[in-house]
């Protein structure tokens, strides 16, 4: 649980600086450019969220194995969402690369891990974290 607060207290600091650059770079750069670093801060927190629900789920798998499924769901929505709003080479490829550590825990649990390794997902994600706020 204390993990989970400090990584939400440090994703939120984080999008807190990012938006504030953000709205500075805005002044010379336009509100789209604005929108698009704003959409990809909020989406990677909401991944982020999603990660920590995994990772819980996966560690609860016996109790509820659906959890796991709904977890990687919501990643999947939201990694939608923000391949869809941006044109960034990096971002683009860090939700690539979060596709497919995902893809590769259905792929485990498809052949009977009940407790797959989710570190790539994490990994995957605090990338997509760090090129949304660079």
């Amino acid at each position: 649980m204390a993990a989970s607060r400090r990584r939400r207290r440090g994703v939120t600091t984080i999008a807190a600086t990012v938006a504030a650059a953000a709205l500075t770079a805005g002044l010379t750069t336009g509100c789209d450019a604005v929108n698009k670093a704003l959409d990809c801060v909020q989406t990677a927190d909401s991944i982020a969220d999603s990660v920590t629900d995994l990772q819980q789920a996966v560690e609860n798998a016996s109790d509820d194995p659906t959890q796991v499924d709904a977890s990687l769901a919501a990643i999947d929505k939201n990694l939608d969402k923000i391949g869809d709003k941006t044109d960034n080479a990096d971002v683009n490829k860090a939700v690539d690369d979060l596709n497919k550590a995902v893809a590769n825990v259905r792929a485990s649990i498809k052949n009977g891990d009940n407790t797959p390794d989710v570190s790539p997902v994490t990994d995957a994600a605090g990338e997509l974290t760090k090129v949304c706020t660079s």
